[in-house]
C-alpha cells in the first residue's frame, strides 16, 4: 500500500508542476472584459484635439529585507475618465519591464470611454514578468476640450503574515526643452 501510494503521488508531480507552472504569468484572455459597462461600441469620435501620454511606476516584485526577500504584488491600473460630458479615446495602454521592455499590449484597437467611466487592467500576483521596475504607458486623447483622465494603480500583496498596499499616481509624460545659455 504505501508503496503504491507514493507511486501516485511521483507519478502525479509532473503534472503537479505543469499546472505550477501554467498557474504563473498568464495575463488574462479579455483585459477588458471587467470593463465593458464603461465603453462605448466603436471608437470613431472624430480627429483628436487633445491628447497625451501618462507614465504609471507600478511594482509587480519589490525586494524587501536583506535582499533576498521577494515579495509580489497584484496590480490593478485604473484609467478615470474625468469628464463628464465626453468620450475619452484610450489608444494604448502598454506594460513594460524594470529594462524598458515591452510585457504586453492590452489594447489591440483604441477604446472610448464613457464620461465618468473607468477602465481597470489588472495583474495578477503571480505575474512577475515586469518585476521591480513595471510601468504602464496610456495613451488618450478625445475631439474636443476635456478633463484630463486621472490614471493610477493599486498594488496589493502579502508576505509572512504581513499585508501590503499602496498607490502610485500617473504622470503626464511632457518635453522638457533643453536650457538654452
Amino acid at each position: 500500500m504505501r508503496k503504491t501510494g507514493l507511486r501516485r503521488c511521483l507519478a502525479s508531480f509532473p503534472l503537479l508542476l505543469w499546472l505550477g507552472a501554467a498557474a504563473t504569468a498568464q495575463p488574462a484572455a479579455d483585459p477588458l472584459a471587467a470593463s465593458r459597462a464603461a465603453l462605448i461600441a466603436g471608437s470613431d469620435i472624430g480627429a483628436a484635439v487633445v491628447a497625451g501620454e501618462t507614465y504609471v511606476p507600478t511594482h509587480s516584485s519589490i525586494v524587501a529585507g536583506d535582499g533576498r526577500t521577494r515579495i509580489d504584488f497584484a496590480v490593478t491600473l485604473s484609467v478615470h475618465n474625468a469628464s463628464e460630458t465626453r468620450p475619452l479615446r484610450l489608444t494604448r495602454i502598454d506594460y513594460f519591464d524594470g529594462a524598458g521592455r515591452l510585457v504586453q499590449k492590452y489594447l489591440a484597437a483604441p477604446v472610448l470611454v464613457r464620461p465618468f467611466g473607468t477602465v481597470e487592467i489588472f495583474v495578477a500576483k503571480n505575474d512577475t514578468r515586469a518585476g521591480t521596475g513595471a510601468n504602464f504607458i496610456v495613451g488618450w486623447n478625445a475631439d474636443a476640450a476635456i478633463a484630463e483622465p486621472v490614471i493610477e494603480a493599486v498594488m496589493i500583496g502579502d508576505f509572512a503574515n504581513q499585508s501590503y498596499s499602496f498607490v502610485s499616481l500617473g504622470r503626464r509624460i511632457e518635453t522638457i526643452a533643453p536650457v538654452r545659455p
